[in-house]
């Protein structure tokens, strides 16, 4: 058992962890980092190449890119928060210069705003270790540790290389765990399990936003790879490959699902100028090397697509914030990243590539910082404490369960497109009445031991983040956003509130006027 203690524990290994990690330590704390998989290549920012909302700081160019944003974000969003993201981006991007290459224009200018995902996370990793945060790979963390006033201790976990179990005592803890693409094969989310959702409500902490996770993204039918610029350029074809009547930007992927749910789709990319094929394989490396290994021309082949869910990834939904420092309502924990509700800056559609990319910068800033001045103030504490960990971890009746199978079930349910895209009263009370089945089966007898404890805790905590979402889904009885309900398709003003839910065996909804929180960044 190894056993530490230090002033911040960053629980992640993504962007919004390495920026949590940084603003603490530069605070003079003392920072551990504890990741499931090696922080660096670890989650969907190392796959990909991320670009991040970056507008100068001139007043006319940042109302404008608010203002724009407002416009779509159906109610949501709140304009100061988007004005602290931008700001904060700007300012703590280009620090990572003396680590990561940028690229310069065709003018001589620095491009700070477009970074490549695998040198950009290398880099975080190296200014992580220079400042002397003590890196914890292959570590994940499995429950919360609490004090007996309420407060957040720490955590425990398991080092898997290592083959042992540990704990660690800290002043202040901040979830940058990612979000849940329910084990869909996304490129890079393998990790994105939903752990830290679980974790922060077995402590107390609330989550909103939920009912957005039915984000999907194109992908081939044989491979990960989802990436989705080269798709603007795609023409789509049904089981008879005749040309399908698509809408040209909104609305195509839910036209597309559709179409899958009645045969198979197939798609090239015959539409790409040829300036740009050229120049594909430096701006997205990943992308042609699965069409060669299989003889596929894109650009004039036919190929079968599927759509990859993203759930809260690229949706928003996360633990609930309840400061501008992103501390969550249980005293000592913080969330940043995807982990947390991105509402507040995206409003009731996705964020994308860069707003996404600008709340992890900002948001693992804040929340860091915030949790060195926490331990600062008022030290690690010391004491018993009590380990909060339930499903996956202390079943009432141990039982010889597959975790795999159980995340199969689960998973099926949740990405699938007659379910989670296409929603119905009628269908969400199935699927939740086969998830809360799921769930009782998990707490009842779902556990493991060494490594494996760790699966059937992913297990435990993909469920939990599919009957927040479905319930969401269920209470959100209109179409908003990414949210769409085919018995109410349309957007009701009475609903232009984030709703707020609480509780894992018993799940509570409720709708919070967004005007009483303005104040929190005042």
């Amino acid at each position: 058992m190894l056993s530490l203690e230090t002033d911040v524990l960053i629980i992640g290994g993504g962007m919004a962890a390495a920026w949590a990690a940084i603003a603490a330590a530069r605070e003079g704390a003392s920072v551990a980092l504890v990741d499931k998989g090696y922080v660096g290549t670890s989650g969907v920012t190392a796959t990909a190449g991320p670009g991040h909302w970056f507008v100068p700081p001139v007043a006319e160019k940042r109302a404008a890119a608010v203002a724009q944003r407002q416009a779509i974000a159906f109610g949501l969003g709140e304009p100061d928060w988007m004005e602290r993201i931008i700001a904060q981006t700007y300012d703590t991007l280009p620090t990572l210069a003396p680590f990561y290459q940028f690229c310069v224009n065709d003018a001589g200018e620095t491009v700070y705003g477009a970074v490549r995902g695998p040198e950009y996370m290398r880099a975080l990793r190296q200014k992580v270790e220079c400042l002397g945060v003590r890196i914890l790979d292959h570590s994940p963390a499995l429950e919360l540790l609490r004090h007996a006033d309420g407060s957040i201790a720490g955590a425990a976990g398991h080092r898997r290389q290592a083959g042992e179990d540990y704990t660690i005592r800290a002043g202040g803890v901040v979830l940058a765990t990612g979000g849940c693409a329910f084990y869909s094969r996304l490129l890079g989310s393998q990790t994105n399990t939903g752990d830290g959702y679980l974790m922060a409500a077995e402590a107390g902490a609330s989550l909103s936003g939920m009912e957005f996770s039915s984000h999907y993204t194109i992908a081939p039918a044989f491979s990960t790879m989802a990436r989705g610029m080269s798709y603007a350029y795609a023409t789509y074809y049904g089981a008879d490959k005749k040309p399908l009547d698509l809408p040209k930007q909104a609305g195509r992927n839910r036209a597309l699902a559709r179409a899958m749910l009645e045969g198979p789709v197939y798609c090239d990319l015959g539409l790409m100028p040829q300036d740009i094929r050229d120049r594909l394989p430096t701006i997205s490396p990943n992308v042609l090397p699965p069409f060669e290994r299989r003889g596929i021309n894109p650009f004039t082949d036919k190929f079968p697509v599927t759509l990859l869910a993203e759930g809260t990834i690229r949706g928003m939904g996360g633990i609930k914030v309840e400061d501008a420092d992103c501390q969550t309502a249980v005293p000592g924990l913080y969330a940043a990243g995807d982990a947390a509700s991105r509402e507040r800056v995206t409003g009731a559609i996705s964020g994308g590539g860069s707003i996404n990319s600008a709340w992890a910068l900002s948001s693992g800033t804040w929340a860091g910082r915030a949790a060195a001045r926490r331990a600062r103030a008022l030290g690690i504490g010391q004491g018993r404490v009590e380990a909060l960990g339930q499903a996956g971890l202390r079943p009432r009746r141990p039982a010889a369960l597959d975790a795999m199978e159980v995340i199969k079930i689960a998973r099926n349910e949740a990405i699938h497109y007659d379910r989670n895209y296409f929603r119905t009263e009628q269908k969400l009370n199935r699927s939740l009445g086969l998830l809360d089945g799921l769930w009782q089966t998990i707490t009842g007898g779902l556990h493991g031991e060494g490594a494996n404890v760790v699966r059937a805790r992913e297990a435990a905590a993909i469920t939990a983040t599919a009957r927040w979402s479905f319930t969401a889904a269920l209470h959100r009885r209109e179409s908003r956003g990414m949210h769409a309900r085919i018995d109410f398709p349309a957007m009701n003003p009475a609903f232009a509130q984030r709703q707020v839910l609480s509780g894992i065996e018993r799940i509570h909804s409720s709708f919070a006027e967004i005007a009483a929180e303005q104040e929190l960044v005042a």
